[in-house]
């Protein structure tokens, strides 16, 4: 069978395609391929600008048509690619050939041993990847989630002073707001959020065992410490570790990891509360013509946005706990379990942005059922209690817990008139009496 969606072994590329095809664009072996080729080329422009003894007569009209080539690099292109690795055996010194061959093209046959030169492979890769990853979150999951938050601050403004039960262990609580209990999670994802954009992107770059020993040798008199800060930090955007082995050693690219596992965490959470309050039936969902939630009971409307978004998450969470925990970990100088676990960085990134999208699908659709939320507050006044216990210990009143404890733990049904007859045997002013009358399931919900 030919590749597609339907035939892919990855429900990534095949049943949620759709969800993460722009994220073929930074983590796909074609993206792999043109991004080291732009590293490649900028890296020689950086080489004529400095300028190397060798590079100083460069035209550098010419570094435009050298950018064109990433610029303009196509499927056709990364293949010619391929079919030089399978000659190479060597992914990288295949970049390098096909550079060659461009050079040849534009009449720059005297500079092609500036193309890769001083370098391993790892210096490629670990700028090549930690770019099309920085270009990943800032183009693709940073949008998802600011819109997600935008969602949740939207119902967050609209609920704000809407009164709800609370539970805790599952159990009818003191009351709160709807729009609050939203907040919260608005809060929480942008904490991590910010904990995230403080997180650099490091690359290594700096020769064989990253000390430039090629590049010292060759010229002894050049810092190439401050022209590898300069590529590195200036022209590509990223942060260069200063010492390192052949390869980066990930820590920080770990606590990204450790990160958008904390704010994918955070979603589960989400996910399950709002699950939980459909099933209490305070939302619910609007219908599609159409759509069947269930193939055998026709009433039902399943909340499978939160449920497949959950789901996802975990899948994700697997993934980024792994590389976290891997990444880090490299026999002496090099060894090459990092490879084959670097070309998996996307995998959890395209689940993160399916649970993303899930969601934000889910929470469009919810409808607040007000009257079940006001029918639940109703229905259980006993969680005033607390309330009027803290009034009665402020005026000083004897063993007031215990007294709604007895309370409310010995009639069958508490409601406002049970409530009122119990304020009537209160040993306390009529001011205070009045004061706790005011309480009440609508309005003890704090601050």
């Amino acid at each position: 069978m030919s590749l597609s969606p339907l035939t892919a072994i990855s429900p990534i590329d095949g049943r949620y395609r759709n969800a993460t095809a722009k994220l073929a664009d930074y983590f796909s072996e074609y993206a792999l391929i043109k991004y080291r080729v732009f590293v490649e080329i900028e890296y020689f422009i950086a080489l004529c600008e400095f300028p190397l003894p060798q590079l100083h007569d460069f035209d550098h009209h010419v570094s435009e048509k050298l950018r064109a080539i990433y610029q303009n690099f196509s499927e056709q292109d990364a293949q010619s690619i391929k079919d030089i690795e399978k000659i190479t055996n060597h992914d990288v010194k295949a970049v390098e050939y096909f550079i060659k061959k461009e050079f040849d093209k534009l009449g720059l046959e005297k500079y092609k041993e500036f193309i890769h030169f001083g370098l391993t492979s790892q210096d490629i890769n670990n700028t090549t990847i930690p770019y099309t990853f920085k270009l990943a979150i800032n183009e693709t999951y940073l949008p998802a989630v600011n819109e997600l938050l935008d969602q949740l601050k939207s119902y967050a403004a609209d609920w704000a002073k809407l009164p709800m039960l609370a539970h805790t262990h599952g159990q009818p609580a003191s009351p709160t707001r709807l729009g609050k209990e939203i907040q919260v999670f608005v809060e929480r994802l942008e904490g991590q959020l910010h904990l995230l954009s403080q997180i650099p992107y490091s690359a290594k770059f700096g020769g064989a065992t990253g000390n430039f020993n090629a590049h010292h040798v060759a010229y002894p008199n050049i810092d190439w410490k401050q022209f590898g800060n300069h590529f590195v930090n200036n022209i590509l955007g990223l942060s260069r570790s200063q010492f390192t082995t052949q390869i980066e050693h990930y820590d920080n690219f770990a606590a990204q990891c450790d990160a958008l596992k904390r704010i994918n965490t955070i979603l589960i959470d989400l996910d399950r509360d709002i699950w939980t309050y459909i099933s209490m039936n305070y939302f619910k969902q609007k219908i599609k013509a159409g759509e069947v939630g269930s193939s055998a009971m026709p009433h039902k409307v399943n909340p499978i946005d939160f449920e497949n978004s959950e789901g996802n998450l975990g899948i994700a969470n697997a993934l980024f706990e792994h590389l976290a925990a891997k990444l880090p970990v490299s026999r002496l100088q090099r060894d090459l379990t990092d490879s084959t676990v670097l070309r998996n960085i996307g995998v959890p990134v395209a689940h993160s942005l399916i649970a993303i999208k899930s969601t934000l699908k889910g929470l469009s659709k919810l409808l607040l059922n007000e009257p079940v939320i006001t029918a639940h507050l109703e229905a259980n006044w006993a969680v005033v209690a607390e309330a009027i216990q803290t009034i009665l210990r402020r005026e000083g009143y004897p063993n007031p817990y215990e007294a709604l404890k007895e309370l409310t733990r010995t009639n069958a049904s508490i409601n406002a008139q049970t409530i009122s007859d119990f304020v009537d045997t209160l040993a306390v002013s009529e001011s205070v009496k009045a004061e706790i009358r005011q309480v009440s399931p609508y309005t003890y919900t704090g601050i």
